[in-house]
């Protein structure tokens, strides 16, 4: 089990960037999948980044060439590196980690991202 803890969202205007950080309970980069999600009102949650064990990382359509995921295996935190943000982007994000091989999820609490002028 872990624990995963966002912070860093806030009210951004258009065109601007934010750096989500995700804190993990424990170092779990090696065996998990971590992957951010975002959740607009009204709407389904959606895939928005992933980075698997190994390093190698996936993004959705809309925020390809935009949005960068990353980690820190020392400080055991996920980063999504937000840019050229646009109001589409506005959404709760959260936290995604995935143990390898298994069904079982953990969600942070989420964070409010926020894109207006």
């Amino acid at each position: 089990q872990v624990q995963l803890v966002e912070s860093g969202g806030g009210l951004v205007q258009p065109g601007g960037s934010l750096r989500l950080s995700c804190v993990a309970s424990r170092n779990v980069f090696n065996t998990y999948t971590m992957a951010w999600y975002r959740q607009a009102p009204g709407k389904q949650r959606e895939l928005v980044a992933v980075i698997i064990s190994s390093g190698s990382t996936t993004y959705a359509d809309s925020v390809k060439g935009r949005f960068t995921i990353s980690r820190d295996n020392v400080k055991n935190t996920v980063y999504l590196q937000m840019n050229s943000l646009k109001p589409e982007d506005t959404a709760v994000y959260y936290c995604n980690g995935r143990p390898v091989g298994t069904l079982n999820n953990y969600w942070g609490q989420g964070t409010q991202v926020t894109v207006s002028s």
